[in-house]
């Protein structure tokens, strides 16, 4: 019986991280670049249970009797989270009218994950990766995040653009009084390897943009959330009656013991 509590337990927490996980994706529906989380979920172990004990089996030699053995069927031991991944899918580019504004459109990439990202400057100084490309210039005239990540070139240095910027070519060359300054993109040949750090930040292994991968930057939009809402929300309303199946099928066991202690105890 406990292992049924503990089956209808680890359901309800699985059902309770997919529904967290769902709710922040509909959270960041609007959120340029957002790549929405899905929930990985695997079975514990399946035990074989046997029967033993009772009838036996008599021997030839000494007079023993084997207890008789037999198998009764699996029985699986509950579910579990085991990881949540981002899915990297190309979201719809939509035109936001800013010059400081860059969108990714992805094409074809060498790797089946492969995923290219801009590269900025966390609050650390450490180099991650992001798809949102809302930017802005700061008081100083660096190109930064919205959350004010300094946005890096090729050579991993900070963007000065004196104040403005009118070009951004599909390349990502950007001029500027001191030259021309190319965005520094860079590739994960398997984003499924990088992991959220909030604030739309990825850490991982990257590099730079291998020649057969094919991108083009837009100046002046902006890639949107690839969550699907719709499909969302329908998936919430599944997690929220597979929680309520355990929890029922958990109230039921818990009253199942009540009677075991209250009732067939005094029995005896």
């Amino acid at each position: 019986m406990l292992r049924g509590l503990y089956g209808a337990a680890s359901g309800m927490i699985t059902q309770q991280r997919q529904q967290e996980a769902l709710s922040n994706n509909i959270a960041n529906a609007n959120t340029p670049g957002y790549k929405a989380d899905q929930t990985a979920i695997r079975a514990f172990p399946e035990l074989l249970i046997q029967q033993s004990g009772g009838d036996t089996i008599p021997t030839t030699q000494g007079g023993f009797n084997i207890p008789l053995s037999r198998q009764l069927g699996g029985m699986n031991t509950g579910v579990y989270v085991q990881e949540t991944i981002p899915h990297f899918a190309q979201g719809d580019i939509n035109e936001s009218g800013l010059p400081t504004d860059v969108a990714i459109q992805q094409g074809n990439v060498p790797d089946e994950n492969g995923a290219i990202f801009f590269a900025v400057q966390n609050e650390d100084g450490d180099v991650r990766y992001t798809r949102n490309g809302n930017f802005t210039i700061d008081a100083e005239g660096f190109l930064v995040t919205n959350q004010g990540y300094y946005v890096l070139d090729e050579d991993g240095n900070n963007i000065q653009t004196d104040g403005t910027i009118e070009t951004i070519t599909p390349e990502g060359i950007i001029p500027t009084a001191g030259g021309d300054v190319t965005l520094g993109m860079q590739y994960a040949a398997d984003a499924n390897t990088l992991t959220k750090e909030g604030n739309d930040l990825f850490e991982g292994d990257a590099e730079a943009v291998p020649a057969d991968a094919d991108y083009v930057l837009h100046q002046g939009a902006l890639e949107q959330s690839n969550v699907n809402t719709e499909q969302a929300m329908t998936d919430m309303m599944n997690a929220y009656r597979l929680f309520e199946s355990n929890q029922r099928v958990l109230r039921v066991y818990d009253e199942s013991l009540g009677k075991a202690v209250t009732e067939v105890g005094r029995l005896g």
